[in-house]
């Protein structure tokens, strides 16, 4: 079965699955909610995975980009969540995405504000973390190892830190994401390829232990889909559909600087926020030339917004984090763009800084399961778990889960990357777009941050997306600043038409 997702493909499904009884539901199609959809699948069960929006279009697509080992969680003494986080980071390095997540470097500069003893305290921790990858049998080849290096080593990397009292920097590498919402829609791509159904438009309004009422959210019209087995993987609006789970979501907000704000920056940072023990705030050069700076933690209260914004004293907080290594202060007017993220975590006691992001499972009386907490990087993991338990609950015919070696569509090993931007981003589908471009040589010419017209016409006819938004905010993140967004409008209504 073609793993293509499209206008079509969702209108001959959603006909189907009316009459149907599938093995599993699931609800929610971010990063967690199609890792649930492809190991159902793959297990061969019959799925349909349904969003009231579309892929990616909550928490997954807010992340930082980091696929990490954990460092932060083994600092609060939680090995177990740190545990595996390493063992996801090296699946997705090794087995099922080295085409979209790749080790990138962090620098931790070593400025008159961090001490001595502060600064062998997280060497201690970048070495523990190192174990860990150790532990998860990631070969180093993939993940250097943590090392300390001279100022002048560390002004190469990253020129635009101040030179006054640098003594050198700490470097450690993590894992990172080309574009966590192309991770999503190559989990929901790899999912439909397995006979799952992928339908995004498609809300929720009741959930049961024997399936949901839905609403199709392009026509009003209203339907049952029937199944054996639902699981509720709606992340911080999960409670929405379960009033019994009680959920305390903090907001994580990021900053989006022009390429040309910090010339010189070839490498990300770990930046001490004043004042705190063990937090940081990141700044992330982006593929594209784009820098993002992170991240807030701040609880959220009342209503749960579709998309979340981000506030003033958030941006007014991280710039101030940010100048605090920087030779030239960088000023409110060049902050491009924001964007802010919830993240679901349980309710418990405690700043939401501090909670843990251990996933749970829950099951309520009706039999529905319902998945939250976790991050990005235990996606996998979470969505074994939870068609674990659905499978036993609703005693399924299915296998153990495949997940842990399964290439997701547009895999390239690692060893064989080819050079460029299309391979980053689409790895093995790269000529693909290549040939598109070919046939039509205006498709090939660059819209801001360097995306093409091929990809806005494949995302079309292989990605699902159906509408402006879909092409520009999820399957590209030329809307992250609204000006490239405007910009880049007519081109992406010319690719629905195209």
């Amino acid at each position: 079965m073609t793993s293509s997702l499209n206008a079509a493909r969702r209108l001959r499904e959603l006909a189907e699955v009316r009459d149907l009884v599938v093995d599993v539901l699931v609800v929610g199609l971010g990063a967690t909610g199609t890792g649930a959809a492809l190991d159902a699948a793959s297990r061969g069960l019959s799925v349909a995975a349904i969003d009231a929006h579309d892929l990616a279009f909550g928490t997954s697509r807010w992340s930082s980009k980091m696929i990490h080992g954990g460092l932060r969680y083994l600092a609060r003494g939680q090995v177990g969540v740190a545990r595996e986080s390493a063992v996801e980071r090296g699946v997705l390095l090794r087995h099922t995405a080295p085409h979209l997540v790749r080790a990138a470097p962090y620098l931790l500069p070593l400025t008159p504000a961090v001490s001595g003893g502060q600064a062998a305290t997280a060497m201690t921790g970048y070495r523990l973390g190192d174990g860990l990858r150790m532990a998860a049998r990631t070969p180093r080849r993939l993940l250097p190892g943590p090392s300390r290096i001279s100022a002048e080593r560390a002004l190469a990397l990253a020129a635009p830190l101040n030179r006054d009292g640098l003594r050198g920097a700490l470097l450690s590498w993590d894992g990172r994401l080309v574009d966590d919402a192309r991770l999503v829609v190559a989990l929901a791509r790899t999912a439909a390829a397995h006979g799952a159904r992928i339908l995004t438009r498609c809300r929720a309004l009741e959930l049961a232990g024997d399936g949901a009422q839905v609403r199709d959210e392009l026509t009003g019209d209203t339907f049952t889909i029937r199944a054996r087995a639902v699981i509720n993987a709606a992340g911080v609006w999960a409670a929405q559909l379960n009033p019994d789970i009680r959920m305390r979501p903090s907001r994580g907000t990021h900053l989006v600087l022009r390429p040309e704000t910090l010339p010189g920056l070839r490498a990300g940072l770990h930046v001490p926020v004043p004042g705190e023990s063990n937090r940081f705030a990141l700044v992330l050069p982006q593929a594209d030339g784009r820098i993002y700076v992170g991240l807030t933690d701040e609880p959220v209260e009342g209503p749960l917004p579709d998309v979340p914004q981000a506030p003033e004293e958030d941006v007014t907080f991280l710039l101030g984090v940010l100048n605090s290594v920087l030779e030239v202060t960088v000023g409110r007017e060049e902050v491009a763009g924001t964007y802010a993220g919830l993240r679901p975590l349980l309710a418990a006691e405690g700043r939401t800084s501090d909670l843990s992001r251990k996933h749970a499972l829950l099951t309520s009386a009706g039999g529905v399961v319902t998945i939250v907490g976790g991050k990005l990087t235990t996606y996998r993991r979470m969505a074994q778990d939870a068609v674990d338990r659905a499978v036993r609950l609703r005693d399924l015919d299915a296998g153990e889960s495949r997940t842990a070696r399964l290439p997701l569509a547009g895999f390239t090993p690692g060893d064989v990357r080819a050079p460029g931007r299309l391979a980053e981003r689409y790895g093995s589908e790269a000529e693909s777009l290549r040939a598109l471009m070919a046939e039509d040589p205006a498709l090939a010419e660059p819209l801001p941050t360097g995306i093409t017209g091929a990809e806005l016409v494949w995302a079309v006819r292989h990605e699902g997306a159906l509408n402006v938004g879909d092409l520009l905010d999820r399957r590209t993140r030329i809307g992250l600043v609204p000006a490239d967004r405007a910009a880049a409008l007519p081109a992406a209504r010319a690719a629905l038409e195209y």
